[in-house]
């Protein structure tokens, strides 16, 4: 019997590394959209930057583990990879978004250029699809100037 009540003890007291770092995600997008509303735009990408980041350390675990594929850590690790990365691009979207309210053309297209640039995968095409449409309306609202000289 003590036996028993040590292990739930010490099963309730496991830290989830999975859950925490899913919060991280989360309050980092929380972050995100805090500053975005008080126009703290710089603060507003470092946070973005830092679930980037995250995905990026989380894709090289997934890889380094590819030959144990089926185990429930790397299928954990990949499906908070894609959330991560999931929530950055919509994030970049979001911030193209504010620009172009702000009108801030200039940063507007910046950002949806690198929405376009950054998100190269195959499960990235709804964002890549997204910023270019994006930049098509955005071409309605300010259209981009031309740099061409005459010789």
């Amino acid at each position: 019997m003590l036996v028993m009540a040590c292990c739930l003890t010490l099963a309730s007291c496991a830290h989830d590394t999975y859950q925490d770092r899913a919060n991280l995600i989360k309050n980092h997008a929380e972050a995100f959209y805090d500053n975005l509303k008080t126009n703290r735009v710089e603060s507003a990408i470092r946070s973005n930057e830092q679930i980037e980041a995250m995905a990026s350390e989380m894709a090289n675990t997934v890889r380094k583990r590819a030959s144990q594929q089926g185990t429930t850590s790397v299928e954990r690790e990949f499906a908070l990879m894609n959330t991560a990365n999931e929530a950055a691009a919509t994030n970049w979207l979001a911030l193209g978004q504010y620009f172009t309210i702000k009108r801030q053309y200039p940063q507007a297209r910046t950002t949806y250029r690198r929405v376009i640039d950054t998100y190269t995968n195959a499960a990235d095409r709804p964002y890549r699809e997204q910023a270019l449409r994006a930049l098509k309306d955005l071409d309605m609202l300010s259209p981009p100037t031309s740099t061409t000289t005459n010789p």
